[in-house]
């Protein structure tokens, strides 16, 4: 049965050693504005696609809050027939801790912006200025360009000239795109974080001209220059032998110097064998292509610099045993050493990766990641918790099949329990947009008639398949859903509406990222994210 816990004895939870792990299970918008320090944001839509890898030890002490505990209560209620065994929810949620005059802080992945700005008041990570940049090449100087985002961010928009090399990959591949050893590199990324974590480790291998470009993308633009769309410059060069050896050197000592531990094959198969009774996260974070080819059974892929990027996505209990693989050591002792940095205590490296498993007369699993997106929302690499029970149980309709049903039924409701980004890319003509998260909340207006024939499409079918056999269970007799949602729908080029049509208030399910921002939002967020390093400075 699901506890409650007071704000006094959350705080105790907090300042203890116990494994635990404190969700909040509002939209990121909301999560964004104020939240409490130490939470991870999983929109309560997310419980079942993100929680079996976020908390993978389904007895860890759980608790969950909103605004006022409304949305808590259906969270945990969900997380306990998900099998977890201690799930509490914070009495009175985020208004009640705030009216104690707890502390809150704004802001996601906080933990790792964080740490970024402290890397550069500890160790002085340069920084260029575009306008410096931007005069620097119309002199033609020569200088390497580095785009530490995702390649799919990199191709969205970049820095003319740049080329993409993901954090988690410098290391390994630096020496084949760099001409000479004393050649200025300039690393950027949208905003600060990737920046100055990948110029700081270019810093520490020891290259004497390196550079993060002050405020990413964000500062180009705001500097009144033009970013380059639709770049193709993604492409990951093979280590040379002399550049894997000597990255394999600076590897060894990192790992060396930040307390990363190794584990062979045998010490790995043992952790895992404790899954059920500790939270092991094991990552792997090569490219996704690389993870396709073939993985070590049971690890989930996030690319290197993403799982810096990000800790607090990918581990919400910190005291947990991480595990890091690639196909030999480079990758995963250098990502490893940042989590150390990072202040995580039981960090693992595994040692020869991919390729040491199968030395060992061990498979490798096949295939990669369902979506390979970068965002907050980002794709699967299993099935949401619960889906194929769910699909059986309720009335999946093909595209077609259902523009046949509306044409019998004009009386049926059509909701798009999908974000409202999925919602104004494409939906269907006639949809109202209720969010997931809100749906026993919100549906009751909409159709208080347990009866009223209903339609659920979201953008590929997942959050509509869950959320119909939520309604079932809640009495609703008419329900069907979009089988493989909008997607399918605009395979069979049958006709959308676009843009937040009905939505009256503001959205707050989802966040602009990088250049998406307002050039107001991405002024308050620089000097936001800045501010994080001045207690480095005191």
């Amino acid at each position: 049965m699901v506890q409650s816990l007071t704000p006094h004895a959350l705080r105790a939870l907090l300042a203890s050693e116990a494994p635990h792990a404190l969700l909040d299970v509002r939209e990121l918008g909301e999560y964004n504005s104020a939240h409490i320090p130490g939470a991870s944001a999983v929109p309560r839509r997310l419980l079942e696609f993100r929680l079996p890898r976020l908390v993978p030890c389904r007895h860890t002490q759980l608790v969950v809050y909103d605004d006022d505990g409304r949305r808590a209560r259906l969270a945990a209620a969900t997380l306990e027939r998900m099998g977890y065994t201690q799930v509490a929810v914070l009495e009175g949620g985020l208004k009640r801790w705030a009216s104690l005059g707890y502390r809150t802080e704004w802001g996601v992945n906080v933990p790792s912006k964080d740490f970024g700005e402290k890397v550069q008041v500890q160790y002085q990570v340069p920084e260029m200025h575009p306008e410096a940049l931007w005069a620097r090449l119309q002199r033609g100087e020569t200088l390497v360009i580095l785009d530490a985002r995702t390649p799919e961010e990199h191709r969205r928009a970049t820095i003319p000239g740049s080329r993409s090399l993901p954090g988690g990959e410098l290391a390994l591949r630096i020496a084949e795109v760099v001409p000479t050893a004393d050649t200025p590199i300039v690393v950027h990324c949208a905003g600060r974080t990737r920046s100055l974590v990948g110029a700081r480790l270019l810093q520490r291998m020891g290259f004497p001209h390196v550079y993060a470009l002050r405020n990413g993308t964000m500062g180009w633009a705001l500097a009144g220059l033009a970013l380059e769309e639709g770049s193709t410059r993604f492409d990951l060069p093979a280590p040379s032998p002399a550049g894997l050896a000597a990255a394999e050197r600076f590897a060894e000592r990192v790992a060396a110097e930040d307390g990363v531990q190794r584990l062979g094959v045998a010490e790995l198969q043992a952790l895992m064998a404790r899954r059920t009774q500790e939270n092991i996260y094991l990552i792997d974070v090569r490219t996704a292509e690389e993870f396709a080819q073939g993985h070590i059974p049971g690890f989930w892929w996030v690319p290197g610099g993403q799982a810096v990027q990000r800790a607090d996505d990918v581990v919400a209990v910190r005291r947990g045993h991480v595990v890091f693989a690639c196909d030999g050591r480079v990758r995963a002792l250098v990502t490893a050493s940042w989590y150390r940095q990072l202040g995580f205590p039981h960090v693992y490296a595994v040692d020869g990766g991919t390729r040491a498993w199968q030395q060992a007369g061990l498979p490798l699993a096949q295939g990669g990641p369902e979506s390979l997106g970068a965002g907050y929302d980002a794709g699967l690499d299993a099935m949401p918790w619960g889906f194929a029970e769910a699909r059986a149980r309720v009335t999946c309709l093909t595209a077609t099949a259902l523009q046949e049903h509306l044409q019998r039924t004009p009386t049926a409701h059509i909701l798009f329990v999908g974000t409202s980004r999925e919602f104004s890319r494409a939906h269907l003509p006639g949809a109202r947009w209720l969010l997931r998260s809100w749906l026993e909340l919100d549906l009751p207006a909409v159709a208080p008639d347990k009866a009223t024939p209903l339609v659920l499409t979201c953008a590929d079918g997942y959050q509509a398949v869950l959320a119909a056999a939520t309604l079932e269970a809640l009495g609703y007799r008419q329900v069907v859903v979009l089988d493989g949602g909008m997607q399918a729908w605009q395979q069979a080029g049958l006709p959308v509406e676009q843009g937040l049509s009905g939505v009256m208030a503001p959205p707050n399910d989802v966040l602009p990222m990088g250049t998406e921002r307002s050039w107001a939002e991405a002024i308050h967020y620089l000097q936001w994210e800045e501010d994080l390093g001045a207690k480095y400075h005191r």
